[in-house]
């Protein structure tokens, strides 16, 4: 009776709990820790968008239970997005599902399609719900490089001329959380020709698909034609609309998949409170200034966080898109690992960081850091890791490695 069920020893033990409880042990000894970890919007939701809450809130009919799939004026929505952001028609009634959030999506549709036995595809690093949502399912997940180009296209390749059974599905996440790369339609191309020969399905996360620092907007893969007969495509009003509290996300594309996310969110949800969907549905129609006004934030804190950074001696490469640094562990202190230079970087800088490693075993040589700080709290952290790189921080692994974990 005391062992642990089947589904929870397949969970590994959370990596980031070591330096959240160091964050909250120096908090709780009053000390001002910058908190660039979590990647949580500090911006306020827009007024027009939380006014549609309230006024919807007010009617007594919306205190009911919702639809799981969303009501239908916010799946009309999100297909007039699609249409008027990437040029893809979809049907509302059949192509499109509410979810709350997009991690909740993807982790329901694996609960849909995935048995134990089956393989899915996963790059490494990547969000942590893109393969523990699988293994959760019951499903086996292999790694795949994380770079688009033509290494992940050939691994895809190999894992499926060399698995038996072969692969269910392949995950692709641009631009990506936590590396911040972006994939260019002629990857898309390459990727749907290969899935489609292949006869594997495609799972794209699109979560950051408006939060883009140079001219050309990140391609959705459904833009390539053929690829809704084997894509379902996962977006968030999280980061475009600074909602992340609301729980508010979509899942878009083929309808078999569409249809078994639909069939198991009946069982699990009855959606999203209907005010939020409300208000989601004014979002997506309403005037898109405050999308811009996001991008300009945080192209700002980038700058100010990249330029400060390099200063300090840490050479870290500015992102195209996402709200986040994918930064390499200064080379003094990589024997460190992730989670131990986040634990010293936490100790002597006072800032707090994600360890690359809660995101696959192959990021364990960078720390995501995010943009979630006014340029005032930046600087302060800047202040703090020049501080700390500065001075007498290359002792011997042994006495650092002793230091970290006292």
């Amino acid at each position: 009776m005391t062992e642990d069920f089947h589904r929870i020893r397949r969970l590994p033990p959370y990596v980031f709990a070591e330096v959240n409880a160091a964050k909250a042990k120096a908090r709780a000894a009053a000390e001002d820790i910058v908190d660039l970890g979590m990647g949580n919007p500090d911006s306020p939701t827009p007024p027009h968008i939380v006014a549609k809450l309230i006024e919807a809130v007010q009617d007594p009919r919306t205190h009911r239970y919702s639809m799981s799939k969303g009501i239908p004026g916010l799946r009309k929505a999100l297909a007039g997005y699609y249409d008027r952001r990437f040029g893809v028609k979809l049907d509302p009634e059949t192509e499109v599902v509410a979810t709350l959030g997009s991690k909740e999506g993807l982790a329901n549709l694996a609960q849909a399609i995935a048995s134990p036995g089956d393989t899915i595809l996963v790059p490494n690093p990547s969000y942590p719900i893109h393969q523990f949502g699988f293994i959760i399912a019951g499903a086996s997940v292999r790694s795949i490089p994380y770079t688009p180009n033509d290494d992940m296209l050939a691994a895809i390749d190999r894992a499926v001329r060399h698995s038996v059974p072969k692969p269910t599905a392949v995950i692709v996440n641009f631009p990506s959380n936590p590396t911040a790369l972006v994939a260019g339609i002629e990857f898309y191309r390459e990727l749907v020709a290969l899935c489609r020969r292949h006869e594997l399905f495609i799972l794209s996360d699109l979560a950051y698909a408006e939060l883009y620092f140079g001219d050309t907007p990140p391609p959705s893969v459904l833009e390539v034609p053929g690829a809704k007969d084997i894509t379902v495509e996962f977006t968030s009003m999280s980061k475009t609309y600074n909602m992340p509290g609301w729980r508010m996300g979509f899942a878009a594309g083929n309808p078999r998949l569409i249809a078994a996310l639909a069939r198991v969110k009946s069982y699990l949800d009855y959606g999203a409170f209907t005010p939020i969907q409300v208000a989601a549905t004014a979002a997506l129609n309403g005037p898109q200034d405050c999308i811009e006004e996001m991008r300009v934030l945080y192209k700002d804190r980038r700058e100010v966080l990249v330029k400060g950074l390099r200063a300090a001696g840490w050479d870290v490469p500015a992102p195209d898109a996402s709200m986040f640094l994918w930064a390499p562990i200064p080379e003094r202190f990589r024997h460190l690992g992730s989670v131990g230079f986040s634990k010293l970087l936490l100790e002597k800088a006072k800032v707090a960081v994600a360890p690359g490693l809660g995101f696959g075993e192959h990021g364990d040589e960078h720390v995501r850091i995010a943009l979630v700080e006014n340029n005032h709290r930046i600087r302060q952290a800047l202040r703090g890791i020049k501080t700390f790189l500065s001075g007498d921080n290359a002792a011997p692994a042994e006495a650092q490695q002793e230091a970290i974990s006292a």
